[in-house]
């Protein structure tokens, strides 16, 4: 192994430059500068971002605030090399393909990942048949294009590493790119990233809201810098990942991230307990007329609700647990509770069909199964039905993004009989509970709470 190596990462969001890139920055500020970080992304939005990051040598000035207001600046600089982006993404490629890219890591959302409700790739999809013939509009035909060219160009092992919310993501992914692959005809390929890949699953956790210009004034102001592409994340981090890295890592256990056998228990609280209560809380934040996270967790219904579906049905689903949950609910609720981090309802309450599916249902079934009525957990899917049908009246005060919304046939919808019928009825976001006559008899009873709370919502939870 030569002495630099380089971790390649797609997606060049704010997410990444928070978590990884903070990570692998302290790794250098220690004297390991043994990798880099190469950064590109797959869709031309974020082109403006690349050419300010390229202006400014792959440098940004990070700011993190604590509950207390407490700010810090830091200049990250362990993103050496920005990957220009054209429409045969010749740069990722390239970068992709050479033998001292060690790691490809990717940040994708839920909807991303074009995941049936049996956690299978949707072959069907625009998106997917389009890179079935050949196109890179996913990370699936991204991916099989890059990877094409590195068994040609060094046939070297390679780490795809997944830093995002998919539950279970290593194995989903790994399962869903290698059925794309064999879809594609190239088996060949599939058979090589078998022998010389890893997919490790992995928890990451920062919030980290889109930055506002407000951001970069603060900046200016605390270190002189006009920085074009600074950020703000919450003072938290936590990085949780298996350690099955095929090709060599970064000495990350030196910068306090937790190296495991298996991440199942950190995955599942953080999917559950955080990734789950921030949609709810954004999604009724939104319904009840705030616009910030913290504004809405601090409305006392709004944490009665996010509480109780926490403490009623999640911890006893996850128990036990290596974990104190109650604990973790707690800093939880805290994070969501920061004045200073001003995320917006609008970011977190996107991608709800997928939320639901992948984040909600879960606890609601293994509820039913044990013959306890989830009632704590049923007003999600109630707070997101209340979300869509504002959605459907075109009330929402902001746009709604949802990477596998079907805006005409949802419209249709909620404009028939019984829209609540059919969102229940929906085996794709609650699978066999869409059956279930008791499931469904929850849901309404609990949209029937909340529709009073919307009409009262100074009143508390036990007035509804």
């Amino acid at each position: 192994m030569s002495n630099q190596s380089v971790w390649m990462h797609i997606g060049a969001g704010s997410f990444h430059r928070a978590h990884q890139a903070w990570y692998m920055h302290k790794l250098r500020e220690q004297g390991d500068t043994s990798w880099s970080i190469a950064m590109g992304n797959i869709r031309e939005d974020a082109v403006p971002l690349l050419n300010q990051l390229k202006a400014q040598d792959g440098k940004y000035v990070l700011e993190t605030v604590t509950p207390y207001g407490e700010r810090r600046y830091e200049t990250i600089t362990s993103i050496r090399k920005i990957l220009p982006w054209d429409s045969h993404l010749s740069s990722l490629i390239e970068q992709g393909a050479n033998a001292e890219t060690r790691v490809i890591s990717f940040t994708v959302t839920e909807s991303g990942y074009y995941l049936t409700p049996d956690h299978e790739i949707d072959l069907s999809a625009p998106d997917i048949q389009a890179d079935l013939k050949g196109e890179a509009r996913t990370l699936y035909g991204t991916l099989a294009r890059i990877l094409s060219a590195r068994v040609n160009q060094c046939d070297a092992p390679v780490t795809l590493l997944n830093c995002d919310n998919l539950r279970h993501n290593g194995e989903r992914f790994r399962n869903s790119f290698l059925t794309f692959l064999c879809a594609k005809g190239e088996t060949a390929l599939a058979q090589w990233v078998q022998e010389n890949t890893t997919s490790p699953n992995t928890m990451v956790d920062r919030i980290t809201p889109r930055p506002t210009s407000d951001v970069a004034e603060r900046v200016k102001l605390a270190t002189g810098a006009n920085d074009g592409a600074a950020i703000m994340a919450e003072s938290f981090i936590q990085w949780v990942i298996e350690d099955n890295f095929i090709a060599g890592r970064p000495a990350l256990e030196n910068v306090g991230v937790e190296l495991v056998s298996s991440v199942l228990p950190w995955e599942e609280a953080k999917i559950r307990i955080l990734n789950a209560t921030h949609a709810a809380i954004a999604w009724a934040g939104t319904l009840a007329g705030f616009t910030y996270i913290d504004e809405s967790t601090c409305q006392q219904t709004i944490y009665q609700i996010a509480w109780n579906y926490i403490t009623q049905d999640v911890i006893p689903a996850l128990s036990p647990s290596p974990l104190d949950l109650a604990d973790y609910r707690d800093k939880v609720l805290s994070r969501f509770s920061n004045p200073y981090i001003k995320d917006t309802n609008q970011r977190v309450g996107a991608d709800g069909l997928s939320k639901i599916p992948g984040m909600v249902t879960p606890t609601l079934a293994e509820c039913f199964k044990k013959g306890k009525e989830p009632h704590a957990t049923a007003m999600l899917p109630a707070l997101f039905f209340l979300f869509l049908q504002r959605w459907a009246d075109e009330q929402l005060p902001y746009k709604y993004q949802d990477g596998v919304l079907q805006e005409t046939a949802l419209r249709e919808q909620f404009a028939g009989k019984d829209p609540l019928a059919a969102f229940l009825n929906d085996s794709a976001l609650f699978g066999e509970l869409s059956q279930r006559a008791d499931f469904h008899a929850l849901v309404k009873c609990s949209i029937e709470k909340l529709q009073l709370w919307l009409e009262q919502p100074e009143e508390s939870m036990t007035a509804v």
